[in-house]
């Protein structure tokens, strides 16, 4: 992942498409997409939660 904010936010953004809108996603679902990108898919998915593109609420995920 780029240290710079910049970048990571246009990888970010690009990782993101990968989640359909309207579709909750259970955090399994979700490290399964990441892994594919990144082995540390915590983080990219904490990444993604502190960026407001995924939104994180009961155990479940949906894209913003």
């Amino acid at each position: 992942m780029p240290a710079k904010v910049l970048e990571r936010g246009a990888v970010l953004a690009y990782v993101v498409r990968e989640f359909e809108r309207d579709r909750d996603y259970r955090e399994a679902e979700v490290n399964v997409v990441l892994a594919r990108f990144h082995d540390d898919f915590a983080t990219l998915r904490r990444y993604l939660v502190d960026a407001s593109l995924l939104r994180r609420e009961r155990g479940t995920y949906r894209r913003v």
